[in-house]
């Protein structure tokens, strides 16, 4: 007879088999056998016995789906393969030239194709090994992305364990989209409107948002679902994009049943016209139809160009307009300071939402559209989401209109803006704009900058609001609040000192970290170590000219001109001053004989077991090491993590010594 800790291992097991089919029949196949009440009786039994046994907690239980401890960072991904954004086209021309295409590269062979609704939400990637839910990523730049597993697992339509004993499909990678249905997405906004929250301007950047949270509790809470659209088994043998995606259903996801397998371009052009016609339909944003050639096989003949697959495109709905009435052009500034005019008009329904304001990008586009406050315009859907005013109805204008002329100061803080030689927008220059400040010191915090850990939004949020810090300058001076800070919701005395000693901690980031956290438009990180190099204190770089700027290797006409502009203003000038009072550092460390890495140039590639990206990039520079951001013939060594993408194997084919984070630490050591 089993004794009493295999029953209640067993009793554990048999808990969370119940409660994962109870929610693949509940979320997937939206047929539900058991009551609410029932199934919350079932998940407190298991959270019961795991909380008085943890060691029978398995990562797969579904107890791990609302959401563990806040994440202090994100990690990065590498993807393998890259996650390829598609081309576009808008008419049939365009869809039929993607077609000949495709058979004049495939010759003799026909493509059949699989035609799938295009969903308006957030890329992401999911790995399993051994059957269960390892790693969640978000898209990223394609090739890499933030690790966003303990957000992926409190979306309940996520298999957290594959529906299958085949050994080929224990171990594989899926592409899929995270969305929001609108109405669950109106409630959640009606809901952060009460409670006096800012409220999100549509579903898909609140789940954008929502996956970038460090708090999965938080993500727990909001509405996110998934579909799946792509599979990777290396294991397997696979043929078909179609069979696929019914492999997807069949290992519990949650796949998108509106799609057609199109013998020919004719059923895709058909497919998509009737999709137009109903894309109203379906409770979440579609913005056009997405056409894969089928067989696995001739997408890989086809290949790659550029970012995107020669064996898929996106073939886009065809913008919604309506005709209103311009009542005015605001100026809108942006969290870098970015002035962008914004259209209000008379309210207008337009795909399925009241638009009310529409961007008007630049002054340029004004200018090209000749609009004019009094006209009556066009409004149309960019991409079926975002309003843009795209016409004035000339023979509507009223007698009297006058062209609009660009204001000469800011709207929020009254600072003259400027608008930089070839460029289309204008800027406001002043850091301490409020319509900058807590974007501005979202950045000087952000661990390519000062890194200070625990200065995230809604902590910079508060501190702004409660007129603590009116500039990043300020945070230095913020243990005159401590007693305060200690007092604010959430927070207390630990908190309050961890997050001092880390704005203390941050005092001592070298210059090049310090240039490029004070946001100067155009200077990024490596620009920023380019011109500490030729410049290496503040005041040598605040007293140089534009010509003299212009001669450092890296620095062209618009960074210059950007660094002249923002050293130009006063406030700015301040803020520097009292950076350097609080003793942050603003001069380059003199330089240090020759390292142990003099001479080498390093790439970086996949996840290191020891170190995080940004500490590995300091020893290279430490020791005398230079940083690349791409395999190239001046790229000396490779340090390669696990799963290392497409630049290990450019390096293999260019012959460059690869090193492991073992090899590396010998050569430093």
């Amino acid at each position: 007879m089993p004794n009493a800790s295999t029953q209640i291992a067993r009793r554990a097991e048999k808990l969370r088999r119940e409660l994962q089919e109870h929610d693949h029949q509940y979320y997937i196949l939206d047929a539900p056998t058991i009551s609410d009440e029932q199934y919350d009786r079932l998940m407190r039994e298991l959270q019961e016995l795991e909380s008085e046994y943890p060691g029978l907690m398995t990562p797969d239980s579904p107890t791990q789906r609302v959401g563990g401890q806040p994440i202090k960072q994100f990690a990065t991904v590498t993807h393998n393969p890259p996650m390829l954004s598609l081309a576009n086209s808008y008419s049939e021309e365009e869809i039929r030239d993607f077609d000949r295409r495709v058979r004049e590269l495939l010759g003799k062979q026909l493509p059949a194709y699989v035609a799938e609704l295009k969903f308006d939400g957030v890329a992401i990637a999911l790995k399993y090994r051994d059957g269960v839910f390892v790693q969640g990523a978000t898209r990223g730049d394609g090739s890499q992305g933030d690790d966003i597993t303990h957000n992926l697992k409190t979306i309940r339509s996520l298999p957290l364990r594959l529906r299958t004993k085949d050994p080929t499909l224990r171990t594989i990678e899926v592409r899929g989209e995270a969305f929001m249905h609108r109405n669950e997405f109106e409630e959640m906004n009606r809901q952060r409107a009460a409670a006096d929250e800012k409220t999100f301007i549509n579903p898909r950047n609140a789940t954008s948002g929502t996956l970038k949270l460090q708090n999965p509790k938080v993500v727990a809470g909001r509405p996110i679902r998934i579909y799946a659209y792509a599979l990777f088994a290396p294991e397997a043998a696979l043929a078909s994009h179609h069979n696929n995606l019914q492999l997807l259903h069949t290992l519990g996801f949650p796949v998108n049943e509106s799609m057609r397998r199109c013998k020919d371009i004719d059923a895709v052009i058909g497919f998509w016209k009737q999709w137009e016609e109903k894309r109203d339909t379906v409770p979440y944003d579609i913005d056009g139809v997405v056409v894969k050639v089928d067989s696995l096989q001739q997408q890989n003949l086809l290949g790659n160009i550029a970012k995107s697959p020669r064996w898929a495109i996106a073939f886009k709905f065809t913008s919604r307009k309506a005709e209103t009435h311009l009542n005015g052009i605001a100026l809108q500034v942006g969290r870098v300071g970015t002035i962008t005019p914004v259209a209000e008009l008379d309210p207008v329904f337009l795909g399925g939402t009241t638009v009310s304001r529409a961007t008007l990008h630049n002054i340029g586009y004004i200018g090209e559209l000749d609009l004019r406050v009094g006209d009556t315009v066009v409004v149309e859907k960019g991409g079926d989401v975002i309003p843009k005013v795209s016409g004035t109805v000339e023979s509507k204008r009223p007698r009297g209109t006058t062209p609009f002329v660009m204001p000469t100061k800011c709207p929020v803080c009254g600072s003259r803006i400027y608008r930089p030689e070839g460029e289309a927008n204008y800027f406001c220059e002043n850091t301490e704009c409020p319509a900058q400040v807590k974007g501005r010191i979202e950045h000087f915090a952000h661990r390519g900058a000062m890194d200070i850990e625990g200065l995230g939004e809604s902590v910079v949020e508060q501190l702004v609001s409660l007129d603590l810090v009116k500039n990043y300058a300020d945070l230095y001076s913020l243990h005159k609040h401590q007693e305060t800070l200690a007092e604010l919701d959430r927070w207390g005395k630990k908190s309050t000192q961890n997050l001092l000693e880390a704005i203390e901690k941050s005092k001592k980031q070298p210059f090049h970290r310090v240039l490029f956290a004070l946001g100067i438009r155009h200077v990024g990180q490596g620009v920023a170590q380019v011109i500490t190099e030729s410049f290496p204190s503040i005041s040598a770089l605040q007293n140089a000219g534009i010509e003299e700027l212009q001669s450092t290797d890296g620095v062209g006409p618009k960074i210059a001109e950007s660094i002249a502009h923002f050293f130009a203003e006063k406030r700015n000038r301040d803020i520097i001053k009292k950076l350097s009072n609080a003793g942050v550092v603003l001069a380059a460390a003199k330089r240090r004989p020759a390292g142990t890495l003099s001479g080498m140039v390093f790439v970086l590639t996949g996840t290191l077991p020891s170190y995080g990206r940004e500490e590995a990039n300091r020893l290279i520079e430490q020791h005398g090491g230079k940083v690349a951001s791409g395999v190239s013939k001046n790229v000396t060594h490779i340090l390669a993590g696990e799963d290392a993408g497409s630049k290990l194997q450019k390096a293999k084919q260019l012959g460059i010594q690869i090193l492991t984070e073992d090899d590396f630490n010998s050569l430093i050591m």
